[in-house]
């Protein structure tokens, strides 16, 4: 099992120690709150889990630039798992009662989100999963330490077919035609099929499922399937290797890239820089932000990370798209441990009991989110007992053979279809556990 600490980039300088892992006398002086990092650097999922990391890690030295949380700094470590459930588990066993207990962990895996569901609530330990996990668990009546803070897959399918029926000129236009649905045959690909199997009834669409095998390097049966079936448009539920090998089997067998449109996980940089041109038209929904390089926060992180030296990754992919979802993923972290601290005590850490009260009482304004540096990137984010992702918005950005670019308004999940899908599986899930339903009381703990 791998470890890295990346640490106090500020606290660590006024207490005297160099470089950013902390020596024990270090952290014994400082007051830290621990963020766990559960990362992907090897394995199948590396060119995209990696960013992720990096922007995670810089905005927490970012935030102890700033001072810290109200004076407490942030401390990093991370726990390689190679994207593999079990070592996910190992990961979080070893690290949840280190450096004073953890806060949150961010799994980045919708796998070990299953597999650690049902212990966070022995082990008081919130955890976020911004746009993967259990979708069902945005009701936080039945999921009370479980945050798909600002969407989960239900958005993200709801946004892409938003998208194309409003392409085609409405829903009526697209019943009758024929929707492929390439996905991971995992947890994290099935969690996509509810919402478009729900749409499909409603709007009189058909759907072609067609599951790909870990990790998705041998697709061509798939893609065959693709060019004798001839759907009308191809939605992508993938991650890592198996995106750009989509893409290059779609363009082997002359399916339009116009027509394919991918979830957040499968529209970032590492997917498409190496097809270039040819990918030209491919389009992928994102959860609020894409590649922001122009941002306040990314500006902030290259003059107070980078430029001295600290980042953890390279300065080139700064403000890349899934560089700025664990950048997101950071801030979610950290802000829910303000807000705790407004009721706790500030200048205090947070026990991770502490911070999920926080993460279920955010409200992050839009006058918050620009002072902190994300201006134009991301909408505002309000949480409840009940609602604990926040946040139903998305945007799809499409390649223009070099880059990302804009090609939709902000769109809105429909929650009038959504809401019943989450409480009704919640409420499945609650009775074969054997959960009972929050109390008001319990919300207000």
């Amino acid at each position: 099992m791998k470890f890295r600490s990346i640490t106090l980039a500020v606290a660590l300088v006024a207490a005297g120690a160099a470089g950013l892992t902390a020596s024990s006398a270090a952290l014994a002086q400082a007051k830290v709150q621990f963020f766990p990092v559960l990362s992907g650097r090897t394995g199948p999922v590396a060119p995209n889990a990696a960013p992720w990391a990096n922007g995670h890690n810089d905005y927490m030295k970012l935030v102890n630039a700033r001072g810290g949380i109200n004076g407490v700094m942030t401390l990093v470590e991370e726990c390689e798992m190679a994207y593999a459930t079990d070592r996910g588990v190992e990961c979080y066993e070893r690290l949840k009662g280190k450096h004073g207990g953890a806060t949150v962990f961010q799994p980045m895996s919708t796998g070990v989100t299953f597999a650690l569901t049902e212990k966070l609530a022995t082990d008081k330990i919130p955890m976020i999963t911004s746009g993967y996990g259990r979708s069902d668990s945005a009701d936080g009546g039945i999921f009370k330490w479980n945050f798909p803070l600002v969407g989960h897959y239900w958005v993200a399918g709801d946004a892409v077919l938003q998208h194309i029926a409003k392409k085609e000129g409405g829903w009526d236009k697209i019943k009758g035609k024929k929707i492929a649905v390439v996905f991971h045959d995992s947890a994290f690909g099935k969690e996509l099929l509810p919402i478009v199997q729900e749409r499909s009834k409603m709007h009189g669409f058909e759907l072609l499922l067609l599951p790909v095998p870990a990790p998705g390097v041998e697709q061509k049966a798939i893609w065959l399937q693709v060019r004798q079936q001839r759907p009308d448009f191809v939605i992508m539920q993938t991650w890592g290797i198996m995106t750009p090998t989509a893409i290059k089997e779609a363009i082997a067998t002359g399916y339009p890239r116009e027509k394919m449109f991918g979830t957040w996980w499968s529209g970032s940089e590492p997917d498409l820089k190496d097809v270039g041109a040819a990918a030209k038209g491919y389009s992928a929904v994102m959860m609020q932000h894409g590649a922001e390089f122009g941002s306040v926060v990314v500006k902030d992180i290259l003059d107070k990370v980078h430029a001295k030296g600290q980042g953890a990754g390279p300065k080139e992919e700064v403000g890349s798209v899934l560089y700025m979802r664990g950048v997101m993923g950071a801030m979610l972290a950290v802000e829910g441990v303000r807000a705790a601290q407004e009721r706790y005590g500030k200048g205090r850490v947070m026990s991770g009991e502490q911070a999920r009260w926080g993460y279920e009482n955010l409200n992050l304004t839009q006058a918050k989110l620009d002072a902190l540096g994300f201006k134009g990137v991301m909408r505002p984010i309000s949480t409840s007992c009940v609602d604990h992702v926040g946040a139903g918005y998305a945007r799809v950005h499409t390649w223009d053979g070099s880059k990302f670019v804009w090609s939709s308004d902000w769109l809105e999940a429909d929650s009038q279809i959504i809401k019943p899908m989450v409480k009704g599986s919640a409420e499945k899930y609650a009775t074969e556990k054997k959960l009972q339903r929050r109390t008001p009381a319990d919300c207000q703990s």
